[in-house]
């Protein structure tokens, strides 16, 4: 790949940018990291290879990769009706559900029938308070007043739901006895050797560690410095680019048969195909459809945190940008989008 025609400190200064770290991907391997600006604004801690970002929403990504691992075990089904495996929760039975029922594939894909309701899924409270995900979903917690309920039909619409991802999580521990964050440990980062990636926060030291701090575009530090979404399979990923990166690999090796995860070709590239009605969402990640082939991508946004995940699969080509600041526009408006841009038609 050709270095890309960007000069990213200006355009860090320009977009008043903390922080910023990138990974590259190239025939199936990392081929450049770049790290840039500070941790924590007013320090000199610099941002390096293994500074640990809030990847929000990406952990979508992780949580779709441990639902098919799950399922190529047996202890998962993507089209079995949910309720099925839920023990400590049930989604509410309604007429919608008469026809079509909510499944993983569903889920995954923004697709159910869930609607979030207003103002929830915030990050934590207090770094002390972690919800349970059945009291979530039941409309117990401040995060979360109205219980979860069906609002459309599945499969009729598309509608982005981190109440759907809690239930993917619950389903997942009803399902195997355990807890979601040791799972992902156990079956992706520890065989990937992800050692940067973490779903247990570990608030107490944090600063000590190599925790990058959020920040906004004025430069002032995020409520806490270190926002916590205690939502881990939608919202509660930490992790480095380089190590987002070994996970786009494995989904690469995994549709060549080269799993190391175990992930058959067959199920590794349901990831990348059309689910339901609309053509752009596959499991766990959007996609694109373009001159060079197929395009998927995983976008993360959060209180001090802008990052994207995107790659060509079939291409073994890829690209993980994270920043620690929210500068208030959608990431391909700012410098994500620049960069993203310049790479994209640079090889």
């Amino acid at each position: 790949m050709k270095p890309l025609n960007i000069n990213i400190q200006k355009r860090m200064a320009d977009y008043q940018i903390t922080g910023l770290s990138l990974a590259s991907i190239d025939r199936g391997l990392i081929s450049s990291t770049e790290s840039f600006g500070l941790l924590e604004a007013g320090t000199d801690k610099m941002v390096k290879r293994n500074t640990i970002f809030s990847a929000c929403s990406i952990s979508k990504f992780v949580t779709s990769i441990l639902v098919l691992i799950l399922t190529e075990q047996g202890i998962l089904d993507l089209d079995e009706d949910v309720n099925e495996k839920l023990t400590s929760w049930k989604v509410p039975d309604h007429e919608f559900m008469n026809k079509k029922k909510v499944t993983l594939r569903n889920l995954l894909c923004h697709q159910s029938g869930v609607i979030d309701p207003p103002d929830s899924f915030t990050e934590r409270i207090s770094m002390t308070d972690s919800p349970e995900t059945a009291e979530l979903l039941a409309g117990m917690t401040p995060y979360c007043k109205a219980s979860i309920e069906l609002k459309y039909e599945p499969w009729s619409d598309f509608c982005y739901s981190d109440a759907g991802y809690c239930i993917i999580q619950l389903v997942i521990e009803d399902a195997s006895g355990i807890p979601f964050t040791k799972l992902v440990h156990d079956l992706i980062f520890r065989p990937l050797n992800m050692s940067d990636s973490t779903f247990d926060f570990p608030a107490s030291s944090a600063e000590e560690g190599n925790f990058s701090c959020g920040h906004s575009k004025s430069g002032d530090l995020a409520n806490g410095k270190y926002p916590v979404y205690p939502f881990p399979a939608a919202s509660g990923l930490w992790t480095t680019p380089a190590d987002l990166a070994l996970l786009v690999i494995e989904l690469m090796k995994s549709m060549k048969g080269e799993s190391s995860l175990r992930l058959s070709a067959n199920r590794a590239k349901e990831v990348i195909e059309s689910q339901g009605c609309k053509k752009w969402t596959g499991l766990g990640v959007f996609l694109d459809h373009n001159q060079k082939g197929i395009e998927i991508s995983s976008l993360g946004w959060g209180d001090g945190f802008q990052c994207m995940l995107v790659a060509y699969p079939f291409l073994e080509k890829g690209l993980v940008i994270m920043t620690n600041t929210d500068i208030g526009v959608h990431q391909l408006e700012g410098i994500i989008g620049e960069i993203y841009r310049e790479w994209a038609v640079n090889f």
